[in-house]
């Protein structure tokens, strides 16, 4: 069997700035759709959030937050921010529909949640601005 410690080391910083970026574009859209109204269902109405309330702060973070992930600026402490707004968001909307997430329709935030905490942890990866403001010559840890 052929070793591949070599490959893991070179493509898991890779990956995981991958995973950041495909996330924080997912999540955008929840930040666009509920501040710009775009992307929008065909036939739903939307409606400006009024300032300042739960909608608009969920917005702003899902929009702001999510665009300095995409770009990995500030990741760790965005991320931590991000995972505990996912997290209230689940149990002020989902949990108290049931305990199974596919029946309370809370998976994405759940997921959402944990994977935010995770790179609260681990940070951007390679392709980040965290990684490159930091300084190339540095060892990225992505390991305890």
């Amino acid at each position: 069997m052929a070793d591949l410690s070599g490959f893991y080391s070179t493509w898991a910083p890779r990956l995981l700035s991958i995973l950041r970026i495909i996330a924080a574009f997912l999540f955008i859209q929840h930040g666009t759709q509920k501040i710009l109204g775009f992307p929008l269902n065909p036939g739903d109405q939307w409606s400006s959030p009024e300032l300042l309330s739960m909608r608009w702060f969920a917005g702003v973070l899902e929009l702001f937050g999510g665009i300095l992930l995409l770009v990995g600026l500030f990741t760790r402490p965005v991320a931590f921010i991000l995972s505990g707004q996912m997290a209230v968001a689940y149990f002020l909307r989902h949990a108290g529909d049931g305990f199974w997430t596919i029946l309370n329709r809370g998976e994405l935030a759940a997921l959402y949640s944990f994977l935010f905490l995770y790179l609260a942890v681990v940070g951007g990866g390679i392709w980040s601005l965290d990684y490159l403001l930091r300084g190339k010559g540095q060892k990225l840890q992505t390991e305890p």
